[in-house]
This record gives C-alpha cells, sequence and structure tokens, in this order.
C-alpha cells in the first residue's frame, strides 16, 4: 500500500495532542487513523471524482464551521 504514510502521520498528530493536553482531539485523531486503516486495508476506489474536482473555492466552510445559527 503506497498510502500508509498517512497513518505515521495521523500517529504524530495524535502523540503531539496527547502532549500538549489536546484530549479530545487526540481521541478524534486515534478515530481517524482507525478509518483510514480500514479504508487502506480494503479495495476501494476512494472519494467519487476526487481526481478529477476542482478545489474547492477559497473561503468555503468545510463542516458546518464558522457557520452562524
Amino acid at each position: 500500500m503506497q498510502n500508509e504514510w498517512i497513518l505515521d502521520v495521523l500517529t504524530d498528530l495524535r502523540a503531539f495532542a496527547c502532549r500538549n493536553g489536546l484530549g479530545a482531539l487526540a481521541k478524534q485523531l486515534e478515530d481517524t487513523r482507525l478509518v483510514a486503516a480500514s479504508e487502506l486495508a480494503s479495495d476501494s476506489e476512494g472519494c467519487a471524482g476526487h481526481e478529477s474536482s476542482p478545489a474547492p473555492a477559497a473561503g468555503r466552510h468545510i463542516g458546518g464551521l464558522g457557520r452562524r445559527y
């Protein structure tokens, strides 16, 4: 698997979060690492159309961050 490097990055980020008192982030990063490992182990094709899709427009909010209600 050529994309296993992402697991190392997520592990490093989790270690940083733990060392700096960011417990919730560390937990989320561990969950993310498990999802990434699972997807890398499967024969999934990844995100549909990600190769040909243009990058999101600048200033676009992702996942509702920064959204006011």
